[in-house]
């Protein structure tokens, strides 16, 4: 046996309890969030990514302008390339540099149309993160509420445990006494462990609800905290109508699906241009001040180029189905996106309805639970009753309690999830 000084055990007992939970309000969880959330995080770099691109695209229409510095040392000034390329050149002693540059003139709309594409597939990705940040609030707020039921369902069975507790040392002490008999001793003692049982039970979905809430913070690992609860929201809309025709104007994944649709139909107009010429014009200019006797010193150019695709193995026709297959499969997907938005708020209000109507059955049940266990315990004390009776009488109060407890938490969840399928988080 261990011989511990009187530091030692303080130590102990100080190390035991756990350390002070930081006090967290809904505002402060939900700001939290959007500060650190990886998924957040995720969807804003690619946003930024994205938005890139059509100014890549759009590059190739402005004036492209190089600089070159070539030297050369031939066998003398008779050589030349003999294979390797259809033509002859010669190849003489030489040092120059100049500066080239070329423009796009025309390549009939195909770049205008990829850059139109670019950007609204960039809007579609501002839509992206938009619904990212939804997503990340509205797992914030159902945690959060979570956490709290199951807070407030550990206050009930910890409050539930000492009354039974109390119950079984009075029944225990009438028992002493010759005025109950060991089997009240034993139901009652059957009924504290039911409610021990009942807290362990608790405690487990405390701790889970609590590790939930970290990860939608965005947090590696699991924080206690001392959450703030929110006052009741606001009565629900009165009509579906509004609700319905919210959804279809507010929520991002719509606006994300018609802008994919459209970036598709730009992009298979492009695919349409390939088969059309791309005109551009080169300007060149340099000077050479080491070469043979029969070159310059100096040399000025320009062109002006046509290419006419003819053949590419069917290259471009293929592209063209790709693109086109690519837009009816965006269009059907903004389809099934609209379909599921329709169907996710109805069910989402239909959710709300129902928890706003528990409220009051919750209520109304730990009224008449209340009011049974306390003509229960009266009839007991007197003797009228029996241990069966105060049993079950405990068991509903704790029931009722339970239910009014985690009501409360439940429907506030659930108009967040409202909130967020109408698209006005």
């Amino acid at each position: 046996m261990l011989n511990l000084t009187p530091c030692a055990v303080a130590l102990l007992i100080f190390l035991s309890f756990p350390a002070f939970a930081e006090r967290l309000t809904l505002h402060d969880a939900e700001q939290m969030a959007l500060s650190r959330h990886p998924q957040l995080e995720e969807a804003r770099w690619r946003k930024e990514a994205d938005a890139t691109v059509p100014a890549q695209l759009r590059a190739s229409t402005l004036p492209q302008v190089h600089g070159s510095v070539t030297g050369a040392l031939a066998e003398d000034d008779s050589t030349r390339i003999l294979a390797g390329v259809p033509n002859n050149p010669s190849v003489y002693n030489r040092l120059g540099a100049g500066i080239g540059a070329t423009q796009l003139l025309s390549d009939f709309g195909r770049t205008r149309h990829l850059v139109q594409s670019a950007r609204l597939s960039a809007e579609a990705s501002a839509e992206a993160e938009r619904t990212a940040r939804a997503e990340v609030l509205v797992r914030v707020d159902r945690a959060y509420f979570a956490s709290l039921a199951a807070q407030a369902v550990l206050r009930v069975a910890r409050e539930t445990v000492r009354e039974r507790q109390l119950v079984v040392d009075q029944t225990s002490a009438l028992a002493r006494n010759k005025l109950k008999s060991e089997l009240d001793v034993t139901f009652a003692r059957v009924n504290l462990d039911e409610a021990r049982l009942i807290e362990n039970n608790a405690v487990n979905d405390a701790r889970s609800a609590t590790v939930t809430l970290s990860n939608a913070l965005g947090l590696q690992e699991a924080r206690e905290f001392e959450l703030v609860e929110e006052p009741m929201p606001a009565d629900l809309p009165p009509q579906w109508d509004s609700v319905a025709a919210a959804a279809q104007a507010n929520r991002p994944e719509l606006r994300q699906a018609k802008l994919a649709q459209q970036a598709a139909a730009e992009t298979l107009s492009a695919e349409r241009a390939l088969n059309l010429p791309t005109v551009s014009g080169a300007l060149f200019t340099g000077v050479a001040p080491f070469h043979i006797q029969a070159l310059q010193n100096h040399w000025n150019a320009a062109a002006v180029n046509v290419d006419i695709p003819i053949l590419n193995g069917g290259l471009f026709k293929a592209r063209r189905l790709e693109a086109d297959a690519r837009l009816k499969e965006a269009s059907q997907a903004e389809r099934d996106t609209a379909n599921n938005i329709a169907r996710d708020v109805r069910l989402a209000y239909l959710d709300a309805v129902s928890a706003f109507e528990r409220l009051r059955v919750t209520a109304s049940l730990l009224q008449q639970a209340q009011q049974s266990l306390k003509l229960a315990q009266a009839r007991y004390d007197l003797g009228l009753g029996n241990i069966i009776e105060l049993s079950q009488a405990q068991l509903n109060l704790t029931r009722a309690q339970i239910s009014q407890a985690g009501a409360r938490f439940d429907y506030q969840a659930l108009r967040v999830q409202l909130e967020y399928e109408m698209g006005v988080r």
